[in-house]
């Protein structure tokens, strides 16, 4: 096996950027591959359009002959480009896309006329298998229906020559079975919330958008060295490997030269979203040895969301033509920073305003203030929830880990911000007096826009951090679907809003307090209740943690812990009322996420034991024999003198026993352990049991291993090393 890792880095060590170049630029090549207002403007009727603009701006439903006019324009324009096929593209409850390829051809029932053929009925249902998908108990294997819709809202595509249709994916029964469905809900139930509250400031707003912007770290590995991996394939991650001697350490590979193949990768890649309408802007090194960013401009989050999954997949076809591996795990290596997918998240009105952003008015300060505010609230009355939404088992190990941030929710806003809520919390009950009137709109509210100028410091260790005219969701794992995090981050805003427009006309009513009057006295509270999640210190200290525990909030380190807040009477409450998710449906993720983190855990068991057994072991054996074939050589030699000469000989031979010893006995406990498990019925206690009784054998496996790894012969050790894996350019 030692052959072919060397075989791997002699082809990693011997290979040359592949050759690119633009095929124009990139404002002019921008969406040639979606069938975008400007394709639908030239291949549909007027009337087919219409009815495209007003279910994406309206919601509108588009009837049955109007998208056979829909399908025939989206057939045409996908034949002048050579697509051969179409599919429904979609996002079970797997993590990742779906898609069944069906050709743009059909003939008469002898098998003659054959057509290019795609009407209507295709565009808009299709009817993929239901029990083959995670469902949570939703559909019985014999109940295999289910169906997947069109989303007018995310325009169609083309990849290769497949025309990728978004589609929502649900059972038989009609209950969700995807991410994009909530999603959905939930970014209506924000239209409506925060719309209603822009109507204090602006009776023009007939619209709010939330808008998301995603920055995907990832690391990038010669595909031959990751092949040889049999841990990188399976899991995505090393489960062993020896730290390499250099690391991060010297910080000299953030924002550095970026390497000939990782650029020319870089390269091929933007030219790949540019056609596909993804709006890729930044690239730059990370932290550790072959990491990487790239990050968009700011989209309406379904389409942004749909974007970034589509990039993943994107990401990892256009490797292939570079012979590089895209490793999306949150900790593919120890000892290195791992990855992460930060959501940057605001609201924008139809009438062009960022509600996040303050502005030279009072009153724009002032609608700024109250959006502001309220996401504090939400994320303060929600914290958990919000943590249950980034819980995966990858992302277990990046979260808290020192260079991300912790396990427990909380929110940065900045030392002058946190004044500003100071000065306000003190606001008069009731009515205000004239004074303090003008105090509050000159010398408060008026000088947000210039306190922001000094607001310009990051906190890298918050999870949930004001940046300025967002908030930023550092939290959520680099291989997540943004999914999750922005349907539980707008729903619990959009209940607040609910909430506190309830609470704002209820003192406007009753108490008879002008417009202004009431939302000053509503935030007032609200900055009072919510002072426990405002956290401006360093999040990796255990005094934060001290301190996290006297306020009440929570710190879920393991993802069974957290998803607990996934299925509690609050969040099923909340989803409820605003129409995001019924009980069932709710019930049926958290046992999904539940057995995708047991599965998850089970084969990386599976894997480490593999490795360590039929790897590590025999690799060692054969060392230690060839040292004893030395000492009895030496003995040959020597005679009575020779254990003094072979002292450090000996030495070794204990010493690599002891660790074969180690990981045969951890290896054996630990599959006893996967057993016990595996027996269990309880969706939580199986997962909890392979998270406190199998899990915590993987650090001690991997220990013995890596400490073989530095003892064996280099030349005889069958695993490509952390330094090959990492620096091979």
């Amino acid at each position: 096996m030692a052959t072919l890792r060397f075989q791997a880095l002699k082809e990693a060590s011997n290979r040359s950027a592949v050759k690119f170049e633009e095929t124009d630029k990139k404002s002019l090549i921008f969406g040639s591959n979606v069938f975008n207002n400007k394709a639908m403007k030239q291949y549909l009727t007027s009337d087919a359009y219409k009815g495209v603009q007003d279910a994406v701006l309206h919601g509108t439903k588009i009837d049955r002959k109007l998208a056979d006019y829909i399908a025939m324009g989206m057939k045409e324009w996908a034949l002048s480009k050579g697509v051969t096929h179409y599919t429904h593209w979609f996002q079970p409850l797997t993590g990742a896309t779906a898609e069944k390829h069906d050709a743009f051809f059909e003939t008469s029932y002898d098998g003659s006329d054959p057509v290019e053929k795609f009407g209507g009925g295709q565009l808009v249902q299709q009817e993929p298998d239901a029990s083959s998908f995670p469902n949570g108990g939703i559909r019985n294997t014999f109940e295999a229906r289910g169906y997947t819709a069109w989303d007018p809202t995310s325009p169609a595509f083309i990849f290769g020559t497949t025309l990728c249709i978004p589609t929502v994916f649900i059972s038989y029964t009609g209950e969700a079975l995807d991410n994009k469905i909530p999603l959905l809900r939930a970014l209506s139930a924000m239209d409506e919330a925060a719309t209603d509250v822009c109507k204090y400031f602006d009776k023009n707003v007939k619209k709010v958008t939330a808008t998301l912007g995603w920055e995907q770290e990832y690391f990038l590995v010669d595909k031959s060295l990751a092949n040889s991996r049999p841990d990188l394939m399976m899991t995505g991650r090393t489960l062993l490997g020896h730290t390499s001697a250099k690391g991060q350490q010297l910080d000299d590979h953030y924002f550095g030269s970026i390497p000939t193949r990782a650029l020319t990768y870089m390269r091929d890649l933007e030219q790949e979203c540019m056609l596909l309408g993804i709006p890729v802007k930044t690239r730059h090194n990370e932290v550790a040895p072959n990491q990487f960013e790239l990050a968009p401009i700011f989209e309406e989050t379904n389409l942004a969301v749909d974007h970034n999954c589509l990039l993943m997949d994107v990401m990892q076809k256009v490797a292939e033509r570079h012979d590089l591996k895209v490793l999306f795990h949150e900790k593919p290596f120890k000892g290195v920073n791992g990855s992460g997918k930060h959501n940057n998240w605001s609201l924008a009105t139809d009438t062009g305003v960022n509600l996040l952003s303050p502005s030279k008015t009072p009153m724009s300060n002032l609608q700024f203030l109250t959006f502001f505010v309220n996401t504090i609230k939400a994320v303060n009355d929600y914290e958990a929830l919000l943590r249950g939404s980034i819980a995966t088992a990858s992302n277990d190990h990046r979260l808290g880990a020192n260079e991300a941030p912790p396990a427990i929710i909380s929110v940065f806003i900045g030392e002058q911000l946190t004044k500003v809520l100071l000065e306000l919390e003190g606001v008069t009950t009731g009515k205000l007096s004239p004074e303090e009137k003008t105090d509050l709109k000159l010398n408060v509210v008026g000088k947000i826009p210039d306190v922001l100028l000094d607001n310009t410091d990051r906190n890298r260790t918050s999870p949930f951090a004001f940046t300025g005219n967002k908030f930023e969701f550092r939290a959520v794992g680099s291989s997540a679907n943004c999914s999750n995090a922005m349907t539980t981050l707008n729903t619990i805003v959009a209940k607040q809003l609910k909430d506190f427009k309830v609470a704002v006309d209820a003192l406007i009513d009753s108490k008879g307090l002008k417009k202004d009057e009431a939302i000053f006295n509503v935030l007032r509270e609200y900055i009072k209740v919510s002072k426990n999640i405002l956290f401006e210190g360093d999040g990796y200290s255990d005094a934060w943690e001290k301190e996290a525990a006297k306020r009440g909030l929570s710190n879920f380190k393991t993802t069974p812990q957290a998803l607990k807040a996934r299925a509690s009477k609050q969040a099923l409450d909340l989803f409820s009322e605003m129409g995001i998710m019924n009980h069932i449906e709710v019930e049926a993720r958290y046992e999904i996420e539940l057995e995708e983190y047991t599965k998850k855990i089970q084969i990386e068991g599976r894997v480490l034991g593999d490795i360590a057994k039929n790897h590590v072991i025999p690799t060692a054996i054969r060392y230690q024999n060839t040292l004893i074939e030395n000492v009895r050589g030496l003995k040959e030699i020597f005679g009575k003198d020779f254990e003094k000469i072979a002292k450090e000989q000996i030495v070794l031979i204990k010493e690599i026993s002891s660790h074969i010893e180690g990981i045969n006995t951890k290896v054996e406990e630990m599959t006893e352990a996967r057993r016990k498990a595996n027996a269990l019925t309880d969706a939580h206690k199986m997962a909890d049991s392979y998270c406190e009784k199998v899990k915590p054998y993987f650090e001690i496996i991997r220990d013995h291993c890596d400490k073989l790894e530095l003892l064996v012969d280099d030349e005889i050790w069958t695993l490509t090393k952390y330094r090959e894996l990492l620096f091979t350019k």
